[in-house]
C-alpha cells in the first residue's frame, strides 16, 4: 500500500527545509567556481556554444559572471540569468571539465538566488506550485489514467513504477510497460501518489520545492513493499538516483528487460536507430536488449549522446537555439534511414519531434520511447 503524505508549505516551513537539508547557496560554491582555468575545453562538447558561439552560453563565461557576482562587482541580473538559463543541463562540460566541477548544481544555485530576489521568481514559484503544477498533472492524469492489469499468481519480484509527469499526460508508455510485464513474472505497483521527480523546479532554481517533493516521494518509496522502484525516463531516474535518503533500488525498465529471459518477436523486418538522452547511464543494456529484438536491425547515428534540444524549460526560454539543436539532432538520426527513433525520455520525443518537424523528410520514421516499441513485439518469451 501507497502511503498518502501531506506538505505544509508555508514560508517558515520552507526556511526550516533549506536549513535542516543544507541546501548550498551561491556563495557555497565560491571555490568550485575558482577551480575554473578557463581553459575552454567546455566550448568544444557545449551543444549551445556549437550553434552562437557564444563565450557566455558556456561554462567558463558563466563562471567569469557569478565570480563578479560573489565578489560584488556585479549584480545578478536579468541579462545574467538569461545566460544561466542558455544551458540545456546536459552535464557534458562536467563530464569533460578538467577540474571536475559540477557545473548544474552551481548553476541551479545561482538561478535560485536569482529567483529570490526578483519578481520573475515569484511568478515561477506560483507556477510550480502544489496548488497549480501539480493540481494541474493530477487533473489531466485522472483523464488518461490506465488501468492496472491482473498480477501474476507468483511473482518473483515486485516493481513501484514511477511514472513521472509525462505518463501522466501522455500514457502510452505506461500502457506498453504493463502490457510487456503482464507476460513476464512481475508484479507492478502504480506511483498515483507520487509527485513530479522534481528536475524541472532544479532548472527554474526553485530548489526549496525540489526538496519537498524530494521528502514526499522519498517517503512514499520508502514505505512501499516493494523489490525495486523502475521508471522508463532517463531525467525521472536521474532525479531519483540524486535523492539522499531512499532505501530501494532505482532501476531503469531497459535494465531489467535486457537482463531478463525473453526474447521480442516483431513480425515484420524494422530498422531502427536510437536517442541517448543526456540523463541516460544504460547504453550497453540497451545494445544487449536490442540484441534480443528479432527482425530488427540497429544503426546507430552519428553523435547518438549528444542532446536533443529540447530541455524542457530550455525549449520556451530559448526557442530558436532548441529548434536548430533538434534539427542537428534528427538529421543525424535520419542518416540512418530508420523506420523508428528509440528514445528514453518524454522530453526527447518532444525534442525530436520538433526537429523532424522543422526538416524537410519525405519518409518520416516515428519516434517512440522503448517500451512502447517493444510492445509491438508479437510475442514475448
Amino acid at each position: 500500500m501507497l502511503h498518502s503524505l501531506t506538505w505544509n508549505g508555508d514560508s517558515t516551513e520552507s526556511i526550516f527545509l533549506c536549513y535542516h537539508l543544507g541546501m548550498k547557496q551561491l556563495k557555497d560554491y565560491s571555490d568550485e567556481i575558482n577551480k575554473c582555468s578557463k581553459c575552454g575545453l567546455c566550448q568544444s562538447v557545449c551543444p549551445v556554444f556549437r550553434i552562437n558561439g557564444n563565450d557566455c552560453a558556456v561554462s567558463k563565461g558563466k563562471f567569469i559572471m557569478l565570480d563578479g557576482v560573489l565578489k560584488g562587482d556585479l549584480k545578478l541580473t536579468k541579462t545574467i540569468n538569461k545566460y544561466l538559463e542558455m544551458c540545456l543541463k546536459c552535464g557534458k562540460c562536467s563530464k569533460f571539465c578538467p577540474s571536475g566541477i559540477d557545473v548544474c548544481e552551481i548553476f541551479s544555485a545561482a538561478k535560485a538566488e536569482y529567483l529570490k530576489n526578483s519578481s520573475e521568481g515569484n511568478v515561477i514559484k506560483f507556477l510550480e506550485s502544489e496548488g497549480i503544477f501539480d493540481r494541474l498533472i493530477n487533473l489531466t492524469g485522472k483523464f488518461n489514467m490506465v488501468k492496472p492489469l491482473p498480477s501474476p499468481d507468483n511473482p518473483t519480484k515486485t516493481l513501484l513504477f514511477f511514472k513521472g509527469c509525462a505518463n501522466k499526460i501522455f500514457p502510452s508508455s505506461e500502457k506498453a510497460i504493463k502490457k510487456i510485464f503482464s507476460k513476464l513474472q512481475y508484479r507492478i505497483i502504480d506511483s498515483n501518489e507520487m509527485k513530479c521527480c522534481g528536475i524541472p523546479f532544479l532548472s527554474s532554481g526553485n530548489l526549496e520545492r525540489y526538496e519537498s517533493v524530494e521528502q514526499y516521494n522519498t517517503n512514499i518509496i520508502n514505505n512501499t513493499e516493494c523489490d525495486c522502484v523502475i521508471t522508463d525516463c532517463a531525467s525521472c531516474l536521474s532525479a531519483l538516483n540524486k535523492y539522499k535518503n531512499i532505501n530501494k533500488p532505482i532501476v531503469d525498465v531497459i535494465e531489467i528487460l535486457s537482463d531478463i529471459n525473453a526474447e521480442f518477436n516483431f513480425k515484420k523486418n524494422l530498422r531502427v536507430t536510437f536517442h541517448k538522452p543526456c540523463h541516460f547511464e544504460s547504453y550497453d543494456k540497451f545494445l544487449k536488449l536490442i540484441q534480443k529484438c528479432k527482425n530488427i536491425e540497429y544503426l546507430e547515428m552519428p553523435n547518438y549522446d549528444d542532446c536533443c534540444g529540447f530541455a524542457g524549460q530550455f525549449a520556451l526560454t530559448n526557442r530558436k537555439l532548441s529548434i536548430e539543436i533538434s534539427k542537428n539532432k534528427i538529421k543525424n538520426a535520419l542518416s540512418t534511414s530508420p523506420d523508428i527513433i528509440l528514445t528514453e525520455c518524454p522530453a526527447c520525443i518532444l525534442g525530436l519531434k520538433q526537429g523532424l518537424l522543422h526538416i524537410r523528410c519525405k519518409n518520416k520514421p516515428k519516434i517512440m520511447n522503448v517500451t512502447e516499441f517493444l510492445a509491438l513485439a508479437g510475442c514475448v518469451k
